[in-house]
Parts: C-alpha cells; structure tokens; sequence
C-alpha cells in the first residue's frame, strides 16, 4: 500500500465483496446437511484445489528456478493438514451448533495467536492479555445459550474452536514457506489444498464410510461432480474461495492490512445475515449476542495491538 495515497474505490468494493463472499461460506455448508461433514469438507477443498490449479501451473512455468527442499515439502504437509483439520472441524461444527456460534468461534484465531507468541519468541503485551480476557469471557457468556432451543451445543462450539486453533497453525506455516522462503502464491497454495482434499478424502472414508463406487453421490469421494452439488461446489470455490481469499490478497496492495484484518473479523455478523436471509430462521440469544461482539471486540483489540496501534508495554 502506497502511504498518503486514497485506496481506488475498486479496492473498497472488491474488499466488500471479498467479506461477503467468505461469509456466506458457512450458510451455504449448512445447507448441503445431506452430505456428512468431512465429505463436504473434502469436496470443497477438490473444487478449490482444481481452480488453484491453472495458477500453480503458470508459476510453476514461470519460476522454473525455484526449487523446493525436504524441509519445504515436510512444512507444506504440515500446512495441509491443519488446513484439513481446520476445515474438517468447522463444517462438523455447522452440523453441531447454531451458524453465528460456529462463525464466531472459529474466528477466535487472534485470540489463539497470542498463546503460542510465548513458544515463538515474542513479547505478549497488555493489549493482548486485555484482548483474550475480554474475547473469552465473551465465549463463556456466550456458551449460556447452551441447549436453548437445541442449536447450541458445547461439542459443536469446541469443534469451531478447533477449527480456530488450527488454522493458526496453517498460517504460521505459511508465514514461513511464503515470506522467508519467497515461496509464490499458487506454488503454495495449490498442493496445500490438493493434500488437504486427500487428507479429508482418507477421513471420510474412515470415519463416514464414503466410498469411491457408491450409488449415491451424496456418499461418493467425487459426488461433487454430479448435477445435483456441482454447481455448489463451484459457488464455495470460486466465491469464498477465489473471490474471497484471492480478493483480501489483492486489496492488500492499497488497503491496509489492519483494516483488512478487521474487515475478515466481521465475518460472524455478515455470516448471520446472509443466514437469516437465505432461511429466515437465524435466532439470536442475548448470551449469543452479548458474548459474540466482546468475542469480536477482542479479537479486534488483539489484531489492533499486533499491528503495533496501542502501547509498548509489555506484562
């Protein structure tokens, strides 16, 4: 981002569609309940990995020099598989708790960031410790809606939380291959997602009982491809996905990366709307409502004291 310059209104724009894009992941998941949970999450993570496809091969094309290590390839295992686990848990956790619970606990990451800052050797400042009281002390207020109703349960909210904690890991890793390796985009996004899909595609096998050969493609490894899902598949990638993620990394050239941050952060209250229109059955508990904006709140308060905006005092 150039300073002193105004962000081009086309960034605004594609920064809101971006937002929207991803939020509406979590409604639409929800929506496929006939297929089980990790299949779902396996099929998403195949449609995105053949859209990321045409851009890996480009790359790969274009730096034929770069090459890649035995520590390269351990570390992108290693991202896949949090990105499995993160993606596994969460669409469990749609078919477990309420929509805005899910959202709102798998988007503690921030929250998440700052216990593993110890192991990686930086400092934990009063903005931080401030941010994870108030961020899980609103998870706790929020968990008093447990049972109302029936769309609350502490199994679907910790499943989020997972989701949450492990994406933490994804990024790390991806930290690493992509800024201090020099690793480009698609080189790396694309066999990260291509193993997440087969790390899901062994778990649903196990734990589903999906199969290559069955009759009904709601059970099928590849059932994505029948007329039915396809076209939902292609929506998850190529929104949330595509226009989604590829879109907060291209706005990133103008807009700055706290206000992106706290844009993608925003993501349970779009998420909620986008639910409450597409079924008009989205109900909100106070305890839901009170916990999920101090959820917000410090997670906000926490991804504002990582940019460096509050003070340098450390605890």
């Amino acid at each position: 981002m150039d300073d002193g310059k105004e962000p081009p209104a086309a960034a605004w724009l594609i920064l809101s569609v971006a937002v929207i894009a991803v939020s509406s992941a979590g409604i639409v998941l929800q929506q496929m309940s006939e297929v089980p949970p990790i299949l779902r999450a396996s099929w998403r993570m195949q449609g995105t990995a053949l859209i990321l496809l045409p851009g890996f091969l480009y790359q790969l094309s274009r730096n034929s020099d770069f090459e890649l290590n035995r520590n390269d390839a351990q570390l992108i295992l290693a991202s896949s598989l949090f990105l499995a686990v993160h993606f596994g848990s969460w669409v469990w956790s749609l078919d477990n708790t309420s929509l805005v619970h899910s959202l709102l606990f798998v988007n503690t990451h921030p929250l998440v960031v700052v216990a593993v800052m110890p192991f990686l050797g930086e400092v934990v400042r009063r903005g931080h410790i401030r941010g994870v009281a108030l961020g899980f002390g609103g998870a706790t207020i929020s968990l008093m809606d447990l049972g109302d109703g029936g769309q609350v349960s502490l199994v679907g909210d910790f499943a989020a939380f997972v989701g949450a904690v492990t994406v933490v890991g994804y990024i790390l890793v991806g930290r690493q291959l992509r800024s201090k390796r020099g690793m480009p985009i698609f080189i790396y996004a694309f066999p990260v997602t291509l193993a997440a899909g087969i790390w899901l595609s062994f778990a649903t096998v196990l734990f589903e009982g999906t199969s290559f050969s069955s009759v009904e493609p709601s059970g099928s490894l590849f059932g994505w491809s029948d007329p039915i899902w396809i076209v939902w598949i292609a929506y998850l990638s190529l929104g949330p996905g595509l226009c989604g993620h590829t879109g907060v990394n291209t706005v990133l050239r103008w807009i700055s990366p706290i206000v992106v941050s706290i844009a993608m952060l925003m993501e349970p209250v779009f998420g909620a709307i986008i639910g409450w229109l597409w079924t008009d059955e989205v109900v909100l508990g106070l305890p839901t409502v009170l916990g999920g904006l101090m959820m917000m709140a410090g997670a906000i308060t926490v991804t504002l004291q990582e940019r460096g905006q509050n003070s340098d005092e450390s605890v």
